[in-house]
């Protein structure tokens, strides 16, 4: 462990000594462009505009600036009208009724009514869209109806009490007239149309992605007439560019040059939980394999200090988690819950009472999105238990494909994003026997979650949710690593606080002082 820790502290000298040759910076209340304009440098390419299409990756970039839904979540997560005034829930849980609210219009100028809701609902549904939201309601909508202008009705076939929560974070609403007027599905992310704060003027592949505040918008308009995304994939190119004043803003500010760009004069660097559990997804439902054991499982966690790693690896930007819901969700966290003790004696122990007292030899994929280092620390503590962990470092693109399809076996450092603010999203997709990412299966869990996908009342929710993270930290069921952050800097003149528990950008308030 020393010599991996010396590695990184050389690393940070290293990255230490680039920022020191990077230009002179034009900063503290100086744009890259001027004050009605804020450029944003981001790591990761936007491939696709159809925010009903796109990945969710893709949408938390632009989805909330161009976008509107009919409920929208508040800086904490909990939802709120927006198109819609209000709500009325049938006392079986099966019918939603919003009222529209008025006088809202999309960027073409057409008014946003309630058939262009019913119209946004059923084109996600359809196969031919190809929409990524389709999962989370093909097998639950019933039908969607409208009375006037200004009321829709969703029938559901089931209770489902993360539904508000799902129309908030997926049902990005599209004009019918203009949407059915394109040839093709795929022609609408060429000329997107929305309702939100923002318009579409241009994109250019691999390079920018520019708006223009749309004044025509129902709410507060944002602060500035021009937004433009700055695809700058590395993240040394995008501290560069930040300090040579060419942007305002860069996400993705790597562990190693945070406490760096702290020190600078002009900017401002801020940290944000991202409501995301990054964990060592265990495929536990092989029988006869070390991982099908709850003791095995156990011990992988008191056999890692996660608090060394954040602090050593992670340059102290994290916090240990204490289940696999992150403590950044507005409800379902028991925060009675403590850390796995880090304990290799307690470890090597689990490992004898499940008959491995010499440990056993095993896989772990981490994909290019990780930092190196992580993997090997993870591998060089658990050596100290006698398992013996080889780590195959692939791209991330190949380890997408492998992980969807479960193929990232027998074990894989992988992220859950927070996207609705609802427990039952990494719950249902990484601790359910059908989960897309879980290879585990547990009957009192899968009871808890059917008692919890039909519970409407938010407090009741609540204590299901506890229960199931206590139920998961006492099974083992991944080993848990640190509550993920996500990282920006910024000009010091920019007005601007990072959503928090998401991975949503939320520009819709951003001015320069």
């Amino acid at each position: 462990m020393k010599k991996l820790v010396s590695q990184l502290t050389l690393g940070a000298a290293a990255a230490c000594a680039f920022l020191a040759t990077v230009p002179a910076h034009a900063l503290n209340g100086k744009p890259a462009v001027d004050r009605d304009t804020v450029v944003f440098a981001i790591g990761k390419e936007i491939g696709n505009l159809d925010g009903q299409v796109a990945a969710t990756g893709d949408s938390q970039r632009y989805g909330w600036q161009m976008y509107d839904t009919l409920y929208a979540f508040d800086r904490k997560g909990n939802v709120q009208p927006s198109v819609a005034t209000d709500v009325k829930i049938s006392p079986d849980g099966l019918q939603y009724t919003f009222t529209l609210r008025k006088g809202v219009k999309f960027h073409n100028g057409d008014a946003l009514t309630a058939a262009d809701v019913k119209y946004s609902m059923e084109r996600i549904l359809k196969p031919e869209t190809k929409s990524t939201r389709r999962p989370y309601f093909v097998n639950l909508v019933e039908s969607t109806e409208t009375s006037g202008d200004h009321t829709v009705t969703f029938k559901l076939k089931r209770a489902d009490g993360a539904f508000l929560n799902k129309i908030a974070g997926y049902l990005l609403l599209v004009p019918k007239k203009y949407t059915e007027s394109l040839p093709t599905p795929e022609a609408f992310s060429k000329a997107p149309i929305g309702s939100g704060p923002y318009k579409f003027v241009e994109q250019r592949i691999g390079q920018s992605l520019t708006f223009e505040r749309f004044d025509g918008y129902w709410g507060k308009k944002p602060g500035i007439k021009k937004l433009v995304f700055r695809s700058i994939p590395e993240a040394a190119s995008r501290v560069n560019a930040l300090m040579s004043g060419e942007v305002d803003v860069i996400d993705y500010v790597a562990p190693v040059d945070v406490k760096r760009l702290k020190a600078t004069k002009g900017l401002l660097v801020k940290s944000v939980p991202a409501g995301s559990p990054l964990a060592v997804r265990l495929y536990s439902n092989v029988e006869g394999q070390p991982l099908a054991k709850r003791e095995v499982r156990l011990a992988l966690n008191h056999g890692l200090d996660s608090a060394a790693i954040i602090k050593n690896v992670l340059h102290g930007v994290g916090a240990p988690m204490t289940s696999y819901i992150s403590a950044s969700y507005p409800y379902g966290v028991d925060k009675t819950l403590k850390p796995y003790k880090y304990d290799p004696a307690l470890a090597k122990k689990l490992l004898s009472q499940a008959g491995y007292p010499q440990g056993f030899q095993t896989e772990m994929y981490c994909s290019s999105d990780n930092p190196k280092e992580l993997c090997e620390a993870i591998a060089a503590y658990w050596s100290t238990i006698g398992v013996r962990t080889s780590v195959k470092v692939i791209d991330y693109a190949a380890w997408s494909r492998l992980n969807n399809t479960h193929k990232s076996g027998p074990m894989t450092v992988m992220q859950f994003s927070n996207a609705i603010y609802d427990p039952i999203h990494p719950i249902s997709g990484a601790a359910s026997k059908d989960g897309t990412w879980s290879d585990y299966s547990n009957p009192e869990v899968e009871k808890l979650i059917a008692q919890a996908d039909a519970e409407t009342d938010r407090a009741k929710r609540d204590q299901l949710f506890q229960k199931i993270g206590r139920t998961l930290h006492e099974d083992g069921h991944a080993v848990l690593l640190t509550e993920l952050y996500y990282t920006f800097a910024q000009d010091s003149g920019l007005d601007w606080e990072p959503q928090h528990g998401s991975g949503y950008y939320n520009l819709k308030e951003v001015r320069w002082k």
